[in-house]
């Protein structure tokens, strides 16, 4: 049971394995507010889907037919659906995760993680956090920390390092905003410029290059996310 005050998170699952989602689905919904209110067996579907049941989460598989996750994820940030993405699967390559975060994706978690984990996922996702199992974090900031920067990137001002910062250790847009005194609408605004400035499509992918090029200590990104 639900409390009254208690904000039930309205989830569409997308798998092409009928049996993959089925069990998710299990778990999910022994979680009194979490509900899977439509389940796609493609790319395609999950889009539909979306447009008709409006949901608070999209879980995402990456390969499915017709269109993939990546693709999902792309179309739903293209249409500016106020959904939060968590991408889960059973692939851990390198160019799956950076594809997936550059497509705009809040969180990218393994099929092989404890239910718990996936079940938190979408809540931090729900709230506006970003999420990425903890090996594939550790892996990829390690990646991004070797990689030579061809690039050269704008610099960062005090007060959107000061809010990059905060984001790394997991805190959402709200919490940012009531710990430095400031609107909701203005760390938008400074999150935005951000991701300009470090060509990046989503808070974790801007974790992510902040830390490759030292603006951030890995060792706060690898907590946070």
């Amino acid at each position: 049971m639900t409390s009254e005050n208690q904000q039930i998170i309205r989830i569409l699952l997308a798998d092409d394995h009928i049996v993959v989602r089925a069990g998710i689905r299990q778990f999910l919904e022994l979680s009194p507010d979490l509900q899977v209110v439509a389940e796609a067996s493609n790319g395609q579907e999950a889009c539909e889907l979306l447009k008709q049941f409006n949901p608070d989460v999209a879980v995402l598989d990456i390969q499915m037919p017709m269109m993939s996750g990546i693709e999902v994820t792309r179309w739903i940030r293209s249409n500016r659906m106020p959904v939060g993405i968590l991408v889960l699967t059973a692939y851990d390559d390198d160019p799956y995760v950076q594809a997936v975060l550059r497509a705009g994706a809040n969180g990218y978690v393994l099929k092989t993680a404890d239910p718990r984990e996936i079940i938190q996922g979408i809540r931090d996702v729900f709230h506006g956090k970003s999420v990425l199992d903890a090996a594939l974090a550790r892996k990829l900031i390690a990646k991004l920390a070797r990689q030579e920067e061809t690039a050269p990137v704008e610099s960062l001002t005090d007060r959107e390092l000061q809010i990059l910062t905060l984001a790394a250790k997991g805190y959402t847009n709200k919490a940012i905003a009531v710990q430095l005194g400031i609107s909701d609408r203005t760390v938008q605004n400074h999150l935005a410029n951000t991701f300009q400035k470090l060509n990046a499509e989503s808070r974790t992918e801007a974790v992510m290059r902040a830390v490759s090029l030292g603006l951030i200590p890995a060792n706060i990104a690898e907590e946070g996310l």
